[in-house]
């Protein structure tokens, strides 16, 4: 009885710089956190139905930040100044999942060669050190696995040469 309890009082706990709206019995809350100035989304509810973090000082989401809201059905997060290097990939993946209206209204503020540029135009190779990190480490597999495959190769034509070398010892050996 105490988790149950715990986690219906979970759901209900506003974050402290917002103001929630209860939709009625089991149909979730209105969560409405824009204008308060926050830096970092704030830690809320699961039944969370609608959210608006719009006009804010939000830079980025942390991965996993969201993934608890479940229900969700509205979402605006327009007017923050989103810095849109590779740490932004989770948001646009889980706006594409959840809002592609929200996601339309959502601009970039930073860095310079994308700046006012819309968040869901953003290509891969616009996201600054994701394509630099990626192919230099495929590359390293790449080698590293390149050199396993020729060595196991040598080692098995070493092994099959040393057999035929011992049958005719044996053979050679017989006579």
């Amino acid at each position: 009885g105490i988790s149950l309890l715990f986690l219906m009082t979970q759901a209900e706990v506003c974050p402290p710089s917002c103001t929630c709206k209860s939709l009625g019995e089991m149909k979730g809350l209105h969560i409405d956190c824009s204008s308060r100035k926050l830096t970092e989304v704030p830690a809320l509810p699961f039944n969370t139905k609608s959210l608006y973090l719009e006009n804010n000082s939000l830079t980025s989401v942390p991965p996993g930040a969201l993934d608890g809201l479940r229900s969700l059905e509205e979402v605006k997060i327009f007017d923050n100044p989103w810095n849109c290097d590779c740490h932004i990939l989770y948001l646009k993946l889980w706006l594409e999942d959840i809002s592609a209206p929200s996601l339309a209204n959502v601009r970039c503020a930073s860095p310079a060669p994308v700046r006012m540029k819309p968040l869901r135009q953003l290509t891969g190779n616009e996201l600054g050190i994701c394509k630099r990190l990626l192919p230099i480490k495929c590359l390293e597999f790449f080698w590293r696995d390149l050199i396993l495959i020729a060595g196991a190769m040598f080692t098995c034509s070493l092994v099959a040469w040393a057999l035929k070398c011992s049958k005719k010892l044996v053979c050679q050996i017989n006579l």
